[in-house]
């Protein structure tokens, strides 16, 4: 019997010299050097993790020209969610130039660093929203709990749209705020076909925040989305600022054991797999 296949559903690299990452700076101490696949790989073959998906870290087409060349280099990037500039006029042609390499998956635009939470509810992005339905590709959302209204009126303009929350919209656990957050994004789960990533968590917590502050918050994602539409995901390496790979990776095994296997192979890399259509070997 084929073991199932396990894959991190984010992940990033990122290398200092291209200066891709205006936010990226010498005060994030952990996290100012260079992260590139081998250090990845390394991990990955110590936990048993066997494919990953690649997110963009800039607001940079280049970038994701950058992110795609190191999926062509290594087969363990299954996939790999770009950046593109959606209120210019050549958004979509930006998209049809990432999206001629068969591991583009989708896009992510940086939502939590825009000022205005109705960014997303602009008219001016509609054919990207539109392209995205037609091609098929994924929209990464990366909000936080002040867009979750704004959100939910997104889904519900695009229904077909395929959307996945990063990070459980990254609630504020840190100070014990799970109101409004988890009515938010029960309203999300209920009125959509969004899928929502269990990914995150860690470094919005208090410093050395356990499973036991977690819990409350990784419960509520599962009732919300069930085993069906939540996918693991490590965050690496920004997840070093509050871990490491195998321990966030033990929190989430830990958390998910009581399920059925069915219910944690989807989780574990069956949900990301089919949500941003994978090409996996048999």
């Amino acid at each position: 019997m084929n073991k199932p296949v396990r894959i991190d559903s984010h992940q990033h690299f990122w290398l200092l010299e291209r200066g891709d990452y205006d936010w990226l700076d010498s005060s994030l101490d952990v996290l100012y050097r260079d992260y590139q696949p081998p250090e990845l790989s390394a991990l990955l073959a110590d936990t048993g993790v066997d494919k990953t998906v690649l997110v963009q870290a800039a607001a940079s087409v280049e970038e994701s020209h950058y992110l795609l060349s190191l999926a062509a280099r290594y087969d363990f990037i299954a996939g790999v969610v770009g950046w593109i500039d959606m209120e210019s006029d050549g958004a979509t042609r930006q998209l049809e130039e990432l999206a001629i390499h068969p591991k583009l998956v989708g896009i992510r635009p940086l939502i939590q660093d825009i000022a205005d939470p109705d960014w997303m509810l602009q008219s001016a992005l509609h054919p990207v929203f539109e392209q995205l339905i037609e091609r098929r590709l994924c929209f990464d959302a990366l909000v936080k709990p002040v867009h979750l209204q704004k959100l939910n009126t997104l889904l519900a303009r695009y229904p077909d749209l395929k959307v996945v929350i990063d990070h459980g919209a990254k609630p504020d656990i840190a100070n014990d705020e799970f109101e409004p957050w988890a009515q938010q994004m029960q309203t999300i789960a209920s009125n959509s076909q969004a899928y929502c990533k269990l990914s995150g968590l860690l470094t919005e917590a208090a410093k050395d925040a356990g499973a036991a502050e977690l819990l409350p918050y990784m419960r509520h994602l599962l009732e919300c989305f069930g085993p069906e539409r939540l996918m693991w995901g490590s965050d690496w390496p920004v997840l070093n600022l509050a871990g490491d790979y195998p321990g966030w990776l033990e929190i989430a095994t830990g958390f998910l054991a009581p399920l059925a296997e069915q219910e944690k192979n989807a989780i574990f890399g069956g949900n990301a797999a089919r949500f941003y259509q994978l090409e996996l070997p048999q």
